[in-house]
């Protein structure tokens, strides 16, 4: 009796076989590596990038109810230093493989424990993380190279795209940070460096008591090799968001002067915008 290779063997002498050549041909599906700070820290996602090629994809070459690799090649890989919450669900810091079952209507994201393997021939449930469903999106237009990219990147949110053929899926991530940031920020001011640049921007950002802002905002003007119109600025949207709109503009004024005395265009125009919201 003939004896059958395993698809795993196959696998890697498929593998095998391009690592060989790989000095002296391109890849035909290029990989990338897009690195994303996010939050406290980073996310990195390696996938490799096939195209259509005038094929129909899903559905056909990546056959509905099946699990993808998510690419081509070594399964995708995404390592986050942190943790993140990802459509909800909390992902402990870490590396993972990125799996998906696609489908005409639903598609499921897979995120397995074991992110080291070729393909998805050794692909296993049991090593499953975290599965959860989305609703792909219709595309008008064809994508030729399969793409994946961080969008609408905010300091606590953030969007991970998918895009091929005439499908995209998006991501939703989420950090949640402020008591762990609010900590940090308590301790640094209990030393010789106080951070009163980055607490007077964070609490500006979230929300937080402007009232200890605009103090933070003041001792901001004496910081050594602190610029004039940087801490002018933020003690004037500060004062503004804190509703002392004549203040606002008093600094706002004095900030303008400080830029116009530096020759920067750009803290010209912001200490004037201030100007403009105090007006409103």
């Amino acid at each position: 009796m003939k004896k059958q290779f395993p698809l795993l063997c196959i696998a890697l002498l498929i593998f095998c076989s391009i690592n060989s050549y790989a000095q002296i041909t391109p890849a035909p599906s290029s990989t990338q590596t897009i690195m994303q700070d996010f939050a406290l820290g980073k996310i990195t996602l390696t996938y490799s990038r096939p195209d259509v090629k005038g094929r129909k994809i899903f559905g056909y070459t990546e056959p509905y109810g099946s699990v993808w690799r998510t690419g081509a090649n070594s399964a995708t890989a995404i390592t986050f230093t942190d943790d993140v919450m990802m459509e909800g669900h909390k992902i402990p810091a870490g590396e993972y493989g990125l799996f998906s079952i696609p489908g005409a209507d639903q598609w499921t994201i897979i995120l397995s424990k074991n992110s080291k393997q070729w393909g998805a021939y050794s692909y296993k449930e049991a090593d499953d993380f975290l599965r959860f469903t989305i609703t792909p999106i219709k595309l008008p237009e064809n994508i030729e190279t399969l793409t994946m990219q961080f969008a609408n990147v905010f300091p606590t949110t953030s969007e991970l795209h998918l895009k091929w053929e005439h499908t995209e899926l998006i991501i939703h991530l989420k950090a949640d940070i402020d008591a762990r940031v609010m900590a940090r920020i308590d301790s640094a001011m209990q030393t010789d460096k106080k951070p009163y640049y980055d607490a007077v921007i964070y609490y500006y950002n979230n929300n937080k008591d402007m009232g200890k802002a605009l103090v933070w905002a003041n001792e901001l003007e004496k910081v050594p090799g602190m610029p004039l119109m940087v801490a002018k600025l933020w003690k004037a949207r500060v004062l503004l968001k804190k509703g002392d709109k004549a203040a606002a503009t008093a600094t706002a004024q004095e900030g303008i002067a400080a830029a116009e005395k530096d020759k920067s265009e750009e803290y010209i125009r912001m200490n004037k915008e201030v100007i403009a919201d105090a007006k409103k």
